[in-house]
């Protein structure tokens, strides 16, 4: 049965137990199974290889990315753990220079002591895409939009340069989300998501995953899982799964109040710039409209001043908490430099836009008015008028 997406979200994964009839998936809290004899179980045998709560958590993220499957992991640092383990010594990969810190580290602190080479370029130039390409390229990761400067890359675009380079495209979807873009659908051949963040939605689970339509990169991402082991707990995927079923409601909240605060930051003669992919102003406004539902929740601004004015702005907030992460229902606000970035070195960091005085705001669902009233209180106290 064909849905619209705010329906698919309710119900995707969602199959009422057969011996009970509860509506919700149970928590399948067990490590083991009970098997009718050697070697002959019910699909079931260990929990780090199937969990029931899992797989519907996993039949409940393919089906919104329209994907023909799907494995989730601990965190969205372990679901990039797994993707990386395709690679072999000698292989490349071209991936974007604004990604979030904590898979900058994984690249250049865990992969690149093993051999595996990494050019980080600006994935909203093709031409810079093609000109970092080599023979040895086997992957290309892309942010869209990124963290945290929000650039938009053509995902057609640059699907096609993978294409041409035989390599496999992956496109971390976390700050769009499925409700906003669906990557598969534009040729990429990974979707990766730090569920986390808008997909758990309550700042309560932490959690990984990634989506394929390609039935051997779905067998080595089983594989990996499995072999590797860092998967979710049931209670994990379960909170998931709930944050799901309101996603459509809470990422349409999201974008109203991201850009009616994106808007009022554009007003202040404090700020130099203002990223929300849905402004005008915004560098890739055009691809945004064409390959998103909204513009999301995320919205990163630079202060006019350094690293003090940052930090002392993001400490005046009362509302948007001073917290790494996003995605929540409440609003965060971070000071990058410092925080999720700091692992970045700066000359790489102010290259690709990321600089010193930039605040990252993950904008919750609070009333709008409150959110602005609150941002134009630590307008006034650190700079004395708002």
């Amino acid at each position: 049965m064909s849905m619209h997406f705010d329906s698919l979200a309710v119900h995707a994964g969602a199959h009422p137990d057969p011996r009970t009839g509860a509506i919700q998936v149970p928590i399948f809290q067990t490590s083991t199974y009970v098997q009718d004899e050697p070697g002959c179980h019910r699909g079931y045998e260990y929990s780090r290889t199937q969990n029931p709560t899992r797989e519907a958590l996993e039949e409940a993220l393919a089906d919104l990315e329209k994907g023909s499957s799907c494995r989730s992991y601990a965190s969205g640092c372990a679901a990039a753990t797994t993707v990386l383990h395709f690679l072999r010594q000698g292989d490349h990969v071209v991936a974007g220079d604004d990604l979030y810190g904590g898979t900058y580290r994984l690249f250049t602190t865990a992969f690149e002591p093993l051999g595996i080479r990494f050019s980080f370029v600006d994935t909203t130039d093709i031409d810079a895409i093609r000109g970092a390409l080599t023979e040895q390229t086997r992957l290309l990761w892309v942010e869209s939009p990124s963290n945290p400067v929000l650039k938009i890359t053509d995902l057609a675009a640059v699907s096609e340069v993978a294409k041409e380079a035989k390599a496999l495209l992956l496109v971390d979807n976390t700050f769009a989300t499925p409700f906003n873009q669906r990557p598969l659908d534009f040729g990429a051949d990974l979707v990766l998501h730090s569920t986390t963040k808008y997909l758990g939605g309550h700042c309560d689970v932490v959690g990984g995953a990634v989506v394929t339509n390609d039935p051997e990169l779905g067998e080595k991402l089983a594989f990996y899982q499995n072999t590797l082991g860092a998967v979710p707990a049931p209670l994990d995927a379960f909170l998931t799964l709930r944050g799901i079923r309101t996603l459509s409601l809470r990422m349409e909240k999201h974008a109203v109040n991201a850009l009616a605060i994106a808007e009022f930051l554009e007003s202040q003669d404090r700020v130099a710039w203002v990223r929300y992919p849905f402004l005008e102003s915004h560098p890739q406004h055009p691809i945004a409209r064409q390959q998103m539902n909204t513009g999301g929740g995320m919205v990163s601004f630079e202060l006019r001043g350094g690293v003090e004015d940052g930090k002392t702005f993001v400490m005046a907030t009362r509302l948007f908490a001073l917290a790494e992460s996003l995605g929540g229902v409440e609003s965060l606000i971070e000071h990058p430099a410092t925080m999720t970035h700091a692992a970045v070195p700066r000359e790489e960091r102010v290259r690709a836009g990321l600089t010193d005085g930039l605040i990252r705001l993950s904008v919750g669902i609070e009333n709008v008015e409150d959110l602005i009233n609150d941002l134009r209180g630590a307008f006034r106290e650190v700079f004395g008028k708002a």
